[in-house]
């Protein structure tokens, strides 16, 4: 099992570059975590940069989060950063090590609200369905959250948006997805946001 951070920062327009420097450099000098994704936001939210970073343990994303919360210039994108927030997640028990590479380069992160009491029945859900699920197109990862309300974060690469489209749809059609005996369990609060990745970006 995994620990991740989703750090969105909301930036200044056409900065999106320049913040993905310094957020190389800023997690290059960290003594713990993995660098997964660097993307820039194209279709939802404007303006943001989102980072993704793997942890082995909780203790370890915990004592980075210290760092960035103490950091003079959190990322060192303090001359162009608007809002900063950072989430801690757990991936899905059943998921292996997120692979880095080239899988997108459009990358759609769903974020879904849970009912209380509704991950146990989501992540068995998920187990279930994700095996005929990603006959059709990769998963990257899906995780829920530590701290906040209840919710699960979903991200999947893709060719291009059309192509998003059609495989979205074809999953349906062919019954595989959603996953049965999870969307229950879900508010009817739910975003997606398409980001595409930086240079600096692991996954691609």
């Amino acid at each position: 099992m995994h620990f991740y951070e989703l750090a969105t920062l909301d930036i200044q327009m056409g900065k999106a570059a320049d913040v993905a420097q310094g957020v190389a450099t800023f997690v290059g000098e960290a003594l713990t975590g993995r660098l997964l994704g660097v993307w820039f936001s194209d279709i939802g939210v404007l303006n943001q940069v989102l980072v993704l970073r793997e942890f082995t343990t909780q203790a370890d994303l915990q004592q980075e989060r210290e760092r960035v919360l103490h950091a003079a210039d959190p990322f060192y994108a303090q001359a162009w950063l608007q809002h900063l927030s950072v989430d801690s997640y757990q991936g899905f028990p059943f998921l292996p090590e997120v692979a880095t590479g080239a899988f997108g380069p459009a990358y759609e992160i769903r974020t879904y609200h849970m009912k209380h009491g509704g991950l146990p029945h989501v992540i068995a859900a998920w187990e279930n369905a994700v095996p005929a699920r990603t006959e059709l197109s990769p998963l990257t990862v899906v995780m829920s959250s530590l701290d906040g309300e209840p919710r699960i974060v979903n991200i999947w690469p893709y060719e291009s948006v059309n192509q998003r489209g059609q495989v979205r749809a074809d999953a349906v059609a062919q019954g595989i997805w959603p996953p049965k005996g999870g969307p229950q369990w879900l508010t009817n609060d739910m975003a997606s946001l398409i980001a595409f990745p930086t240079k600096v970006s692991p996954l691609q």
